[in-house]
């Protein structure tokens, strides 16, 4: 999943970034709300994490003009702001979820993974499609019960397709959503990881729909 985090506090930003990439988000990070204007209109997204206090306007100003212009995915306003007063304008504004400072990262990610699951329609922290269980939490994967052993970029990479299921997801789509923007994967990555996990999962799992993209099926187990 991939995440903007809009602070302009640089070792917050850091420290908080590292702990989102640990987590198996990928991460990019903007210093102002015309950055983040920028990324937004022209990057794709899973969820924001957006500060208040920004160099360039509150941060209320920029989510407000964010849904007028109807970029509706999950925002976290995480801020120092504690008042009831700047809790209800961050609502108002659009915002799903709101974190005050301090906070603890564990309670962030748990929050964002809530988020991004309902988002796709999931209330359950745990996806299921047939046999295949995905833990958002912890990002373990089994199959009939059976734990199954993925690399990091496997795991984001099915992960993606657990949230979007039964949908088909398209190439460039897994590419903008899985991949961070400066190592963008070669043409065949995508398809050498997808027949990696049809080999740990079952070849009929994962299906290719031609010039479509790759949908999650309940197949057999392997």
């Amino acid at each position: 999943m991939k995440l903007l985090l809009v602070e302009d506090d640089q070792a917050l930003a850091t420290a908080l970034g590292q702990a989102l990439r640990d987590a198996e988000w990928v991460v990019e990070h903007a210093a102002s709300g015309q950055e983040a204007d920028f990324l937004l209109n022209t990057e794709s997204y899973d969820a924001v994490i957006l500060d208040l206090g920004l160099p360039d306007g509150d941060g209320t100003r920029w989510l407000s003009e964010w849904r007028e212009a109807a970029i509706d995915l999950p925002v976290l306003i995480l801020t120092a702001r504690e008042r009831w007063a700047d809790k209800a304008a961050g609502f108002s504004a659009g915002a799903d979820d709101y974190v005050t400072k301090p906070f603890e990262t564990a309670e962030v990610l748990f929050r964002l993974r809530a988020l991004v699951r309902r988002s796709h329609g999931h209330a359950h922290p745990v996806l299921r499609v047939g046999e295949l269980a995905y833990d958002t939490h912890t990002h373990h994967v089994t199959l009939a019960g059976r734990p199954i052993a993925l690399t990091a970029q496997e795991c984001r990479l099915l992960g993606y397709l657990m949230h979007a299921a039964p949908r088909v997801v398209s190439r460039s789509e897994l590419a903008e959503h899985v991949y961070d923007r400066d190592h963008e994967p070669d043409s065949n990555v995508i398809d050498v990881q997808v027949s990696r996990l049809r080999r740990k999962l079952g070849a009929t799992r994962i299906a290719t729909l031609r010039g479509q993209g790759y949908r999650l099926v309940e197949g057999e187990a392997p």
